[in-house]
């Protein structure tokens, strides 16, 4: 009888958990978090495209109102909504706050002095509810408006940014830093009206609190027993619990993330800490901690290596990753490239920005540089030189370590301003780079034009962040994450007024009842085919099939900017099979490789979720893979290489119950060249000449 009970209560609770409630999620904000200005807001709001993001085991909610503010004396108090009582009632487990930008009108921000105290209340009237939620603030996003006489992006900047990190660390809350995100030059496409971002925009909010709330915590050792860090050493870092302790004498900080990622990783930072904390702030969202010892005025000598070197134990004592990610800015590439030099297998990738790579050029300024008189003199002392000549003949500097670097196969990046003349770039980065390509390793240079030695680092460090979770294999593939797209633009070949959702809710209006020899899926490019569709303007494809296949044959199922997950979310929810397709061809990827950047890798992962959705989807269609089109004019170009790379992962991977074409030599010539007339200047859209010979290609696969 007890074994009975046993089984039927063990049956009892994998029930519930089947069935268990969703994790509702309150959206608090003004008119961002409303999604004002965007078309069909209800699904492309940011807290609607986090939703799609999160997916079923949540319930999102847009409490936002538009002009509201956080001040409670301000001129739309958000607390005075019927949004603010209904979020209450609506008893969330998590509550993201974005408040404060309308706070910085010239009107409220007279009350700045209440502010703090009016967030806390907020704060307060929302842990009294029964759901005891998990509270996390939002920066605001920066405002591209003129500073007067409206809302203030000098004030969110200096005020009410620090001020919510202060609010944060007071009450021991989560913060994600949305300031960022989308850097400090303004682009139309992400914010339209220089203050509200757009759908796509919006895109962006919903994938950083997504990769935020879906990171995997583990619990390691306990750090302040690990480290012995002492309460009064306690430091707010935007938001962040900081501890200042010594390491044989040495000053040093470590910062804790909120959520600690597997593995215990880290970051050392090099020199000049807090300066353009804009990558730490994001690497601490990631699960990293950040860490600091102090080796100023030592020039990366050997005397800082020693210090490095004993930091170094004792934080891997404490349980922190065996392989370190170093930072250093300027004067930091010294002691991060002499340090990784000695110490190869513990580095998991090296980050640097405007680095100093030889002391030749800087501080001795035996180059075009200035250089410094007195640094030099410290630095002489440091590394215990006779004299200049015994500099100059030094061979220790980083740009020395190329093949050490090399061989060990440590990825490396660098931000350098293009006239930096501090540390000129053509004295350091270039000739680093240039030894590192000789012994076929490449380093990854991201140059920012017309930019001298200041500002470093990029002020929405997303390629930084990408490329170090990359090398430490951390990095998530947003190829293969199923979700709506978010496109707007009446550009892209739709009838004016259409949006992402209006046109994929037109192609299985367009499929409904069909009996169609063919079905193509994919981007604009398959977009252009045309077919019956009526929210498409822009069909050159569209004849031309017409005589290959038949008219009313067949039909597109492609959108434009369309990247590999928004189709596989398409084939999951479209319900493309009700058109009986006999034939389906895939072509999707350019657009992540171009729009997004992703890798060859990447790209390739997710064109093989998409086959798999549509051989789950369409179980009696012929599945046709063609991957992407070849892009690029040149065989040698970039993007071509990078076509070439992912149709090499297809070639190798086999899908059961599909076919695997590779399209590219119907549109290149035997050494490469794309082929005269069949593409556009852009080399990635086709013209009808190319839609011509597509269409006889596909015409002979499927038999016409």
């Amino acid at each position: 009888m007890n074994k009975l009970f046993s089984f039927l209560f063990v049956l009892l609770l994998s029930a519930m958990a089947t069935y268990a409630a969703p994790i509702r999620v309150a959206c608090i904000g003004n008119s961002i978090t409303y999604g004002a200005g965007i078309a069909n807001r209800e699904k492309n709001s940011y807290p609607a495209q986090l939703q799609s993001y999160l997916g079923d085991d949540y319930e999102v909610e847009n409490f936002g109102v538009s002009a509201t503010t956080l001040l409670s004396k301000g001129d739309s108090p958000y607390i005075k909504t019927d949004a603010y009582r209904k979020s209450q009632e609506f008893q969330p487990d998590i509550i993201l706050i974005k408040l404060g930008t309308n706070d910085s009108k010239p009107q409220n921000r007279k009350y700045n002095d209440d502010f703090k105290a009016d967030y806390q209340a907020l704060i307060d009237s929302y842990r009294k509810l029964e759901s005891h939620p998990r509270i996390i603030l939002l920066t605001p996003v920066r405002c591209f408006l003129p500073d007067e006489p409206g809302i203030s992006n000098l004030v969110i900047e200096k005020f009410t940014r620090p001020a919510i990190e202060e609010i944060a660390y007071s009450n021991n809350l989560e913060v994600i830093n949305l300031f960022n995100l989308f850097g400090d030059k303004w682009e139309g496409s992400m914010m339209p009206d220089k203050l509200h971002p757009s759908s796509i925009g919006a895109g962006k909010i919903a994938r950083k609190i997504y990769e935020y709330l879906t990171l995997k915590p583990e619990i390691g050792k306990d750090l302040t027993q690990a480290l012995n860090l002492k309460e009064d050493k306690k430091f707010n870092f935007h938001g962040y619990q900081g501890y200042e302790f010594t390491n044989d004498g040495t000053k040093c900080f470590v910062v804790q993330p909120r959520t600690e990622a597997k593995g215990k990783p880290w970051m050392i930072r090099a020199r000049f800490w807090n300066h353009e904390p804009q990558t730490d702030i994001d690497m601490l969202e990631n699960g990293f901690h950040i860490v600091y010892c102090d080796v100023a005025g030592l020039y990366g000598s050997p005397e800082a290596v020693a210090r490095w070197n004993s930091f170094y134990k004792r934080m891997r004592k404490a349980g922190f990753h065996k392989k370190v990610v170093l930072e250093g800015m300027s004067r930091g590439g010294l002691i991060i490239y002499n340090w990784a030099a000695q110490n190869p297998e513990k580095v998991a990738c090296i980050y640097a920005d405007a680095p100093v790579m030889d002391i030749k050029s800087w501080p001795m300024g035996k180059g075009t540089s200035a250089g410094s008189k007195a640094e030099t003199e410290q630095l002489m002392k440091s590394y215990k030189f006779a004299n200049e000549q015994e500099a100059l003949n030094y061979k220790q500097n980083p740009i020395d370590h190329a093949a050490i670097l090399a061989k060990a196969n440590i990825p490396m990046l660098h931000v350098v301003g293009d006239t930096d003349k501090v540390v000129p770039t053509a004295e350091n980065t270039d000739i680093f780079e240039a030894r590192l390509r000789e012994l076929n390793k490449p380093l990854t240079v991201i140059h920012k034009p017309g930019i001298g030695h200041h500002p470093h680092s990029l002020n929405n460090p997303e390629p930084i962040v990408r490329f170090i979770l990359t090398a430490t294999g951390r990095e998530r593939n947003p190829c293969i994450h199923a979700v709506p797209g978010n496109e707007f633009r009446s550009a892209a070949g739709w009838v004016e007024g259409n949006e992402w959702h209006s046109v994929s809710e037109d192609i299985t209006r367009t499929l409904e009842g069909k009996n169609l020899k063919l079905l193509l899926l994919g981007n604009s490019i398959t977009q252009g085919w045309g077919g019956n569709r009526k929210a498409v303007s822009y069909k050159p494809g569209k004849t031309v099939m017409d005589n290959a296949i038949g008219k009313d044959q067949w039909e597109s199922a492609g959108i434009s900017g369309d990247r590999t997950q928004n189709l596989q979310w398409r084939i999951r929810h479209g319900n493309y099979n009700s058109a009986h397709p006999k034939n389906a061809i895939i072509a999707i990827g350019i657009n992540d490789l171009i729009g997004e950047n992703e890798t060859p890798e990447h790209v390739a992962e997710g064109i093989i979720a998409v086959t798999q959705e549509a051989r789950k989807q369409l179980p009696d269609t012929r599945i046709i893979l063609m991957g992407l089109l070849p892009s690029g004019k040149e065989g040698n170009s970039a993007i071509r290489i990078k076509c070439n790379k992912i149709h090499q992962i297809l070639a190798r991977t086999k899908l059961k119950g599909v076919e695997y074409i590779n399209p590219t030599q119907w549109f290149v010539e035997a050494d490469g060249t794309m082929k005269d007339g069949l593409y556009g200047g852009d080399y990635i859209h086709l013209t009808t000449a190319g839609y011509q010979v597509w269409a006889a290609e596909i015409a002979k696969l499927i038999g016409q």
